[in-house]
């Protein structure tokens, strides 16, 4: 538990119900098409004043991070110090208590949480569209995880839109991961090239369902464990449906009631498995 005198953040699991890859970009980057959702849960983030800005790790997936200046977090917070001209620093305690190389934000997502949290503690503006703007640079994931709502994303996924809310807002997920890192680079490299066609419009649930994740195959080639998951979730009774988040190797399953997730999450005693719901 974080002392009651640490301002504290939530840096929210990010889910892709759908990840359509168009095209390759000349600098590196992919065209894609995604409908972000997001846990009620993730890792946590904490922070009080002090004279410099300094990181601790701590918590199950602490192991081998880096608590130095390439970390997204010690990123997040220069850049908006720089933008803002603090002079004032911060003692942040990230608390990371989702696996790392996972397909469900991590860095990404305590990145956007620490500029939320340490805009609260320096008492800077609470300006969406200047966090938006400075977290970009940071990576492409991280402008989706700054709002932290379901949105659709396109260009390199940070082209956003939000979706309103409805059926998918409280709905029971359930998170597995077989314990195996999956590294984006790796996977977006081994992405066959070929355009299967755009995410659909209108209802976002029938969107996700009728959707693919198209980095799915070539996560598979690098960690088979994926496939197990899949199928197990996709035998469970109550499901709604079952996929591979981002570039993996967390699979996420949608049930009908938390009765049901709860039940399938007995099938995974031996996998990391995490039960919430969505925001």
């Amino acid at each position: 538990m974080f002392p009651e005198t640490a301002l504290v953040e939530t840096a929210y699991a990010k889910i892709n119900l759908a990840l359509h890859v168009r095209a390759r970009r000349g600098d590196g980057y992919h065209e894609i098409e995604t409908l972000f959702a997001f846990a009620e849960v993730g890792d946590g983030l904490r922070a009080v004043p002090a004279d410099d800005v300094t990181l601790t790790i701590v918590g199950d997936f602490a192991k081998g991070l880096s608590n130095g200046s390439d970390n997204l977090v010690l990123r997040a917070a220069e850049a908006l110090r720089s933008a803002y001209g603090v002079k004032a620093g911060a003692a942040i305690t990230l608390d990371k208590r989702l696996p790392v190389a996972a397909g469900i934000g991590g860095g990404s997502a305590d990145a956007a949480a620490a500029l939320h949290l340490l805009t609260r503690l320096w008492d800077l503006p609470d300006d969406l569209d200047r966090l938006l703007a400075l977290a970009a640079p940071l990576g492409a994931d991280v402008p989706a995880c700054v709002m932290s709502q379901t949105l659709r994303g396109k260009g390199v996924g940070d082209d956003l839109a939000l979706v309103a809310k409805g059926a998918l807002t409280g709905m029971p997920l359930l998170l597995v991961n077989p314990g195996v890192a999956c590294p984006t680079a790796p996977v977006f490299a081994a992405w066959d090239g070929v355009d299967r066609g755009p995410l659909a419009a209108g209802d976002a649930l029938a969107a996700a369902r009728a959707g693919r994740n198209d980095l799915e195959k070539p996560a598979l080639t690098l960690v088979p464990q994926i496939a197990g998951v899949l199928e197990t979730l996709n035998a469970q009774a109550g499901l709604i449906f079952a996929r591979m988040s981002g570039s993996g190797a967390t699979c996420f399953g949608l049930f009908e009631n938390e009765a049901a997730r709860d039940s399938a999450a007995d099938a995974f005693a031996d996998a990391w498995r995490l039960k919430t719901n969505l925001r």
